[in-house]
This record gives structure tokens, C-alpha cells and sequence, in this order.
């Protein structure tokens, strides 16, 4: 059988598959389903220093091949994540990825400092409105990507740091070069696309907050584009994620230049999605006599 673990700046993976960050909660109810110590790593609800109870209802809309969520970053907060989650998560033998978000810049620096040394990995969640830049997302320009990911590494003196991007933006490689320019160590891609679903009896949006981040099958041939774009723009290793449902998707993501994959809304319409995607793989390489998953990563050949 074909070797599956990769390594990320250090942290080594059973295998190159992730769980998304908001689609797997802390991995508890997955756990009723399957032994999540089967994954490669679960990088965790999006956490804030404070508790946040997200978005008034609805928040959840679906569209062809893709889903809006306007969730709001609603979790329990990262003192309740260390006491409670991440014990839980540590027994599993996974790697353990804590997606950050703030509303300051200072929100950052202080949740990164909390964690240092207790966690695997780090990812930055910088596409969620920012109070002091005016309600933009600290992730659409590039100066702004430069300052919070610098500030943040700041605080980590012992845990690799991923940012990852929106595909909300002018251009993905000059974006992804500005994370590597501020010491992330890693980058993750795509965070999702903004989209509206109308309804039109009521001639008003579905959302309770209009818009909402679009993820699913059908944002995928944009995420690979990016996912390619912004691996060959920088040095650091790349993650990539958007509208995997299977083996052979993650395949396509791996050839385009990420070294791992992370898997979110396949989970809600398949709770097993991603052991059949790890399977799937190892069967993939392994009818094409490929010993090694790394062997496979950067190999695309355009036309």
C-alpha cells in the first residue's frame, strides 16, 4: 500500500487529508460516526477570545452544488477550547490545527499567544470583517495580510503559523506572497467566495445577513486555479481545500502544488466523506503504482 503521511513545517500527518475549519465542529459528533483518529488533522472551529453566538437565523441557504453559511463565528471561545476540546482532540492522535479569528489586530496577537505550544499548527482565519479597518476583511489587501500575519507569528514562538486566504481578492499570488513576506510558515486556500440567494416570493435575501461565504462542490475548478497561482508564487507549503468530494478531487489539488488538502462540505452531506476520500486515495495510488503520496504533489504539466 502506498504511503500517505505528509510533513508541514515540522508537524507530521498520518495522511494529507484535514478537516475544514466550521464544518467539523471539535470533532466530537464525527466521533459517533467514525474514529476520527483516522484523520490526518482536524483544524478546529474558528475560535475567538471571547464567546460568540454568530448571526441571527437564517444562516444556512443552499444553492445548485454549493451552500451560503453567514454562521458568524459563533464558538465557545479558546479558554473553553483548552480546558474542554482540546484534551478530547489530543487522545485521537490527530494533528491539531486551531483556526483563529479576531475583530482587532491586537485579537490576533493575543488568541496566537494563548496557544503557542499547545496546539500543532495555527491558521489564521483573516477573512472575517475587521472593526479598525473599517468593517473590511483584514485578508482582501495585501499590507493588511503582511501586518496581521507578522504580528501574529510574533506571538508563536513554538507553533508553525498558516494563514489562510480568501479568493476575495484582486490577486491570489501577490495575496499569498504578502503571508509568506509577514513569516507565516504555511498558507491555506480557498476561505470561501461571498454569494446572495434570493428569495424571490419575498423578494428579499435568504440569509439574515444578505450575503454569505459560498463553499461546495461547485466553487472547486476556482479553488484549484488559486490553489495553483499562489503555490507557485511562494516557498512555504500550501494546503489546499474548496468543493472536495472525493479521492480524485484531492488528487487534482495535490498535482496543482498543495502538499495536503483539508475537506469541509462534503462532511455535511456525507458524514463519512473523509475516510472514503483517504481510502479512495490510497486506491488511486496504488492502481497506478505510486508508492508515495508526496510523489504526486506539483506534478501538473499545462498545456
Amino acid at each position: 500500500m502506498a504511503n500517505l503521511q505528509v510533513e508541514l513545517c515540522g508537524v507530521k500527518f498520518k495522511n494529507p487529508v484535514i478537516a475544514a475549519s466550521g464544518t467539523f465542529g471539535f470533532g466530537r459528533e464525527y466521533n459517533l460516526l467514525y474514529d476520527i483518529s483516522v484523520l490526518g488533522g482536524i483544524s478546529t472551529k474558528g475560535m475567538t477570545l471571547e464567546p460568540r453566538q454568530g448571526n441571527s437565523v437564517p444562516r444556512i441557504a443552499e444553492g445548485a452544488s454549493v451552500i451560503l453559511n453567514s454562521v458568524g463565528l459563533q464558538n465557545p471561545g479558546v479558554e473553553h477550547f483548552i480546558k474542554e476540546d482540546l484534551p478530547f482532540l489530543r487522545k485521537k492522535g490527530v494533528a491539531v490545527i486551531a483556526n483563529v479569528a479576531g475583530k482587532t489586530l491586537e485579537d490576533y496577537g493575543e488568541i496566537c499567544a494563548r496557544l503557542d505550544g499547545l496546539v500543532d499548527m495555527v491558521e489564521l482565519n483573516i477573512s472575517c470583517p475587521n472593526v479598525r479597518a473599517g468593517g473590511m476583511a483584514l485578508g482582501i489587501k495585501p499590507e493588511n495580510i503582511l501586518e496581521v500575519t507578522r504580528l501574529s507569528k510574533s506571538n508563536l514562538k513554538k507553533t508553525p503559523l498558516i494563514v489562510k486566504l480568501s479568493p476575495n481578492v484582486e490577486s491570489i499570488a501577490v495575496n499569498a506572497r504578502a503571508a509568506e513576506e509577514g513569516g507565516a510558515d504555511c498558507i491555506s486556500l480557498i476561505n470561501t467566495l461571498t454569494g446572495m440567494v434570493i428569495d424571490i416570493e419575498r423578494r428579499k435575501p435568504l440569509l439574515a445577513n444578505n450575503t454569505g461565504g459560498v463553499s461546495g462542490a461547485g466553487i472547486k475548478p476556482i479553488a484549484v486555479r488559486m490553489v495553483y497561482e499562489a503555490s507557485h508564487a511562494v516557498k512555504i507549503p500550501v494546503i489546499g481545500m474548496g468543493g472536495i468530494t472525493c479521492a480524485e478531487d484531492a488528487v487534482e489539488f495535490l498535482m496543482a502544488g498543495a502538499r495536503a488538502v483539508q475537506v469541509g462540505t462534503a462532511n455535511f452531506s456525507n458524514g463519512n466523506a473523509m475516510p472514503e476520500i483517504i481510502c479512495g486515495l490510497e486506491k488511486w495510488l496504488d492502481r497506478h503504482n505510486i508508492s508515495d503520496v508526496n510523489e504526486i504533489v506539483n506534478t501538473l504539466t499545462l498545456n
